[in-house]
């Protein structure tokens, strides 16, 4: 094992990301070292890579970025079971405490304590990446390495989705990104009855289009309401997936819910801002918020869901060697991707 290895790294306090040689990472007994195949860009990476207001308040400088990946075990620390030297890996990227009171209740989503990679630890934009055995994720030999390395966003739209039953439902998803439209292909997968999403740009409305998403809305074009009539719908959606951080989305989508509607709630605001509290009361609508995946119910689910025939390839719009990832990370910037995946071989 060498010494050292190539990283992504956040050196500097200011716009940008820099490749540089960096220490392979050490690992404990019950660490696994993973050799990382393919690094995709995530949503969170841009800010990181801009720098902005929450990225200046949460990333310790300097840190090897990223967290979404596939690789192969290269090492095992001495006191790891059940996991072998070359296996196919993904990972779950929170690390919880395990002992917090809902780590103890099994609800590791929820620990409060929880640390992101590449986020506030170090990340998988790097050729070596150490994990906690329990947050391994083997995949199957039928799951494609750039499907496997894209399983961390589709974990977000997985939980997004199947917070709700949507069997028979009604849904509009508002945002077409990558976990927007993966969020609506799930409720499409798992029997909603209708399934609209919104956007207004205009790649990402093609992307939703191209990858079979039923009803496609520019949100500048049509009015929500003009989108019922055309659904043949009459009282409103029974299930909303806020996937934009869009003040104005929400504030759309609470208009046009059902009574007894219900929102799972993904997308980040840049702002605080208001929505008219007397229609949630008098709706009686259900509001979750949603951050990452639950761990690891949705890694399992998402998994049988691809094996099942769910096939989000399309998603992945730009394909390129790690050596190219300005290029990536500009696509990404400038909205003209869907998902970015880097090849480090």
């Amino acid at each position: 094992m060498k010494n050292e290895m190539r990283a992504l790294v956040k050196s500097k306090p200011e716009v940008g990301l820099w490749m540089e040689r960096v220490p392979v990472p050490e690992i404990g007994p019950n660490d696994v070292l993973i050799k990382v195949k393919k690094s995709a860009i995530c949503g969170t990476d841009v800010h990181i890579w801009n720098w902005d207001e929450w990225s200046q308040k949460v990333v310790p400088v300097p840190l090897v970025t990223g967290h979404e990946f596939v690789g192969e075990i290269a090492e095992l620390g001495s006191a790891v079971e059940n996991l072998n030297l070359g296996q196919r890996v993904s990972g779950e990227g929170h690390i919880t405490c395990g002992h917090c009171r809902n780590c103890r209740a099994g609800k590791g989503h929820l620990c409060r304590n929880t640390l992101g990679v590449g986020v506030q630890r170090a990340g998988s934009f790097a050729e070596y990446l150490s994990l906690p055995q329990q947050n391994v994720v083997p995949i199957p030999d039928d799951i494609p390495d750039d499907i496997a390395a894209i399983f961390d966003p589709m974990g977000n739209a997985v939980h997004t989705a199947l917070s709700f039953d949507l069997v028979g439902e009604d849904v509009l998803v508002t945002g077409a990104g990558p976990i927007g439209i993966m969020g609506a292909l799930v409720a499409q997968k798992v029997g909603a009855r209708k399934v609209a999403i919104t956007d207004i740009n205009p790649v990402r409305l093609k992307l939703a289009q191209d990858m079979g998403v039923e009803y496609v809305v520019n949100a500048q074009e049509k009015t929500l309401r003009e989108l019922m009539e055309d659904m043949g719908m009459k009282e409103g959606f029974d299930v909303g997936l806020e996937m934009s951080g869009s003040p104005h989305a929400m504030r759309d989508m609470i208009d046009v819910m059902n009574n007894g509607g219900k929102l799972a709630l993904l997308g980040i605001a840049p702002v605080k801002f208001e929505i008219d509290w007397n229609k949630v009361i008098f709706k009686m609508l259900h509001i979750k918020g949603i951050y990452g995946r639950e761990i690891f119910e949705t890694w399992y689910k998402m998994i049988a869901l691809v094996q099942s025939g769910l096939d989000v390839s399309g998603l992945i719009t730009h394909r390129m060697r790690i050596d190219d990832f300005e290029a990536g990370f500009a696509a990404m910037r400038e909205g003209s991707a869907g998902k970015v995946v880097m090849d480090w071989d």
